[in-house]
């Protein structure tokens, strides 16, 4: 059992085993060399929680407010990204 109170990135690393594919294992070796699947495999997973708590505070602001229109979400990106240009699909 994992003890609750530590966070992601945290607390004393613990062998698991997982099933992946040859093909994606092979990608990863190309990328990181046979030691370093560990610390790739964590990021990715770390990076995935991060995804899950913006996909789960989106949903809950969505539910309070309604979703967003269009209008904000290029507002939004122009404010976050000024140098990119925004251009409306086709």
């Amino acid at each position: 059992m994992s003890d609750p109170s530590y966070s992601p990135g945290e607390g004393p690393t613990k062998p698991v085993s997982v099933s992946v594919h040859e093909g994606t294992i092979s990608a990863v070796r190309t990328r990181v060399g046979k030691r370093g699947i560990s610390a790739y495999v964590e990021a990715a997973i770390r990076r995935q929680i991060e995804r899950d708590q913006l996909d789960e505070l989106i949903a809950g602001n969505e539910e309070r407010h309604g979703p967003l229109t269009q209008e904000e979400i290029d507002a939004a990106e122009r404010e976050m990204f000024p140098h990119r240009a925004c251009t409306p699909p086709a």
